[in-house]
């Protein structure tokens, strides 16, 4: 008779669900100008309002091409989201979404806007269509699919999510953490 593997997260309340926040995944925009600063300081996790004033600066007078516009679109909507405004992030992501409607990254940082207001359901659905176009840090969509899935109650899915963003990512402290948590046992 194959035993069966049970998994279970630590007791967690809504406060430790959110302490996990949802990842973003920025756009590289190679080159010289705003948009690469603006780019630059969405991966240093910057999440000030100088930071979005150079993407805006960025969008509205640098000529780029639609690729890096919608890339730029997408680093002021996760510089948004890091200030939790869910909205404005969302709004920024379509506007990257009209440019370049395979961008993957728009999809994703789509869905953690989603988690963090706690629509996991939502959230899933759009970072399964932004992982379908293919994104460049895989791990960053796997931790936040493993956020939603712990806070729906599925805690083998969130368990073997945050496993892969370990694997993807194995230098990346947070989804360790969050394994940490898990005991797993045979049944």
């Amino acid at each position: 008779m194959p035993s069966k593997i049970a998994f279970a997260a630590a007791a967690l309340t809504a406060v430790s669900i959110i302490a996990a926040t949802p990842a973003s995944g920025a756009v590289l925009v190679l080159g010289q100008g705003l948009a690469k600063t603006c780019s630059d300081a969405t991966i240093a996790g910057r999440d000030d309002l100088k930071a979005i004033e150079t993407c805006s600066l960025a969008i509205q007078t640098q000529a780029m091409g639609h690729r890096d516009r919608a890339g730029t679109f997408v680093n002021r909507g996760i510089l948004k989201l890091r200030r939790s405004s869910y909205d404005a992030a969302r709004a920024d992501f379509a506007d990257a979404l009209r440019l370049s409607p395979d961008l993957g990254e728009a999809y994703v940082n789509w869905g953690a806007s989603l988690i963090a207001e706690r629509r996991y359901a939502e959230g899933l659905s759009e970072i399964d269509r932004g992982m379908a176009l293919g994104v460049e840090e895989p791990e960053k969509a796997w931790f936040n699919r493993a956020i939603a899935y712990e806070a729906l109650g599925d805690a083998r899915q969130a368990y073997l999510a945050y496993q892969q963003a370990v694997a993807l990512a194995p230098e990346w402290a947070p989804p360790k953490l969050e394994l940490a948590r898990f005991t797993v046992t045979s049944k």
